[in-house]
């Protein structure tokens, strides 16, 4: 179902025409500018439900054109790194060896492992006090940044794009000019963007129609978990034995 806030195009089988119907609105009653908001609002309550329930098969909107992957160049003895777009979560990071073409997953860093040392005493300092280099074995993530622990060193790494990043990234979110994207979801959901996107509306001017509206979005959700939780058909489901405990 495409958003289309073009009025020359009204066909009735788009996101802001659903939204008109289920308030009695129009342009003028309800700018587009504030369903473009309430359409983005519900459309990134969807994607934090789906990611939420995600698991082997991993979502991404559809209307990207690139894989949720991004790589940047190291630097000889630099431990911090930022980013430069903004992302969920981080799946895992990979450092490229010297071996050309060859990849080593990172392991998350848990402070709590290193007891009461800092990284410093853990990972340990040049003779002139800098962070110690090699290959990084770990990460730590703070804010928009990570450290790198050992820091990098040529000898050990491929500086030259050798950081690469697989992320959770939120949705391509729409705009007042958007007329043909669609949602980057299941097509049997699009629908609950223009259900999401209605109840602020109906409270202040049709507060009849809300609790209807909050018992098809609550339903809505419900059915579009349970997609996704079968989604893994392809993957082999093994049978192990459980413990069986004896009082």
């Amino acid at each position: 179902m495409q958003f289309k806030t073009d009025a020359s195009e009204t066909n009735g089988q788009d996101i802001v025409s659903a939204i008109n119907d289920y308030c009695d609105s129009d342009a003028t009653s309800y700018p587009i500018a504030s369903k473009v908001r309430n359409s983005n609002i519900g459309y990134e309550k969807l994607i934090g439900r789906i990611l939420g329930s995600d698991g082997f098969w991993q979502w991404d909107d559809t209307n990207y054109t690139t894989v949720p992957r991004g790589t940047g160049t190291l630097v000889e003895g630099q431990e911090q790194y930022a980013f430069a777009a903004e992302y969920l979560e981080i799946e895992h990071i990979d450092i490229l060896t010297t071996i050309a073409g060859v990849w080593r997953r990172l392991k998350p860093l848990d402070r709590a492992e290193l007891g009461d040392m800092t990284t410093e005493e853990y990972f340990g300092v040049t003779s002139a006090g800098t962070p110690a280099i090699g290959f990084p074995g770990y990460y730590d993530k703070e804010g928009d940044s990570i450290r790198l622990y050992p820091a990098p060193t040529s000898t050990a790494v491929t500086l030259a794009s050798g950081l690469r990043v697989s992320f959770k990234r939120t949705a391509d979110l729409f705009t007042i000019t958007d007329t043909t994207q669609e949602p980057g979801l299941p097509s049997p959901y699009h629908n609950l963007i223009a259900v999401w996107a209605s109840i602020p509306y109906c409270k202040k001017y049709k507060k009849d129609r809300v609790p209807e509206l909050v018992k098809e979005w609550d339903e809505g959700i419900k059915e579009m978990l349970t997609f996704f939780g079968r989604r893994e058909k392809d993957r082999r489901k093994i049978m192990t034995m459980g413990t069986i405990n004896y009082i």
